[in-house]
């Protein structure tokens, strides 16, 4: 069934209609009168409706039922990866919204090659999240990620100890494996941290420890950088129930 994502404010009428590239994307489609489709508002919560008539302004729609959506996972989880060079942190989002990601959050680390400025990041934040509302779309999600991105390591350490859990990946740990951290965890939320192409000082491993994230490791081959948070989220999705 085709899904749509609309505003809350779009999806809470009597009488929903599809516009803009909704509409195009509906026209490209060809929906016919009697079609069903689905509308998300991108926080949890979908519409059934069925195709009422086109118009030129766009499709009129019918609700059939409203309901919570069943395709998120149990836990939020919250990943987090310090800045990749080129575009591995949009092959992230969209593997990681694809995954179940809760959001995805990008930070700059002492090892970190790219640094992108304040004009340039706004422009990639917006093409970010627009990858996540399409991976979120593509793959039956309820919700949208939210991509952010924080102006510091401090700051990505406050946040994510915030969270029921913390995970910090380190490829130097030996001693805790993820499946010994995640071991009679019962929370909702859980954050996952990892690094950048160059890793983590051994300094910085220290502050995660300080703030209360668990230092784990992901087994005894190393990782790209962008291999290891998608590693990490589907080994949690595993563990939580979700495969």
């Amino acid at each position: 069934m085709t899904r749509f994502f609309v505003t809350p404010e779009e999806m809470a009428g009597p009488t929903p209609c599809l516009t803009g590239d909704n509409a195009a994307h509906a026209r490209v489609l060809r929906l016919k009168p009697g079609e069903q489709v689905l509308l998300c508002d991108g926080q949890g919560q979908e519409c059934l409706c069925q195709v009422e008539n086109l118009t030129p302004e766009g499709l009129a729609l019918a609700v059939l039922e409203r309901r919570e959506s069943c395709a998120e996972a149990r836990v939020r989880v919250s990943v987090y990866m310090a800045f990749p060079k080129g575009d591995k942190l949009e092959h992230v989002i969209q593997k990681a919204t694809e995954l179940g990601a809760y959001e995805i959050v990008s930070f700059p680390s002492a090892r970190c090659v790219s640094r992108p400025d304040a004009k340039s990041l706004q422009k990639k934040l917006e093409r970010w999240q627009k990858i996540a509302a399409s991976a979120a779309e593509q793959s039956g999600r309820g919700q949208i990620p939210q991509v952010l991105v924080l102006g510091s390591y401090r700051e990505a350490l406050e946040r994510a100890a915030q969270a029921d859990s913390g995970f910090l990946f380190y490829e130097n740990e030996q001693a805790t494996t993820l499946q010994m951290a995640m071991t009679g965890f019962a929370g909702t939320t859980l954050s996952l941290l990892t690094g950048p192409e160059g890793g983590l000082e051994a300094s910085e491993v220290e502050k995660a420890q300080e703030a209360g994230l668990q230092v784990c490791t992901l087994g005894k081959r190393i990782l790209r950088c962008e291999t290891a948070p998608l590693c990490a989220l589907s080994a949690v999705m595993y563990a939580t129930g979700e495969f």
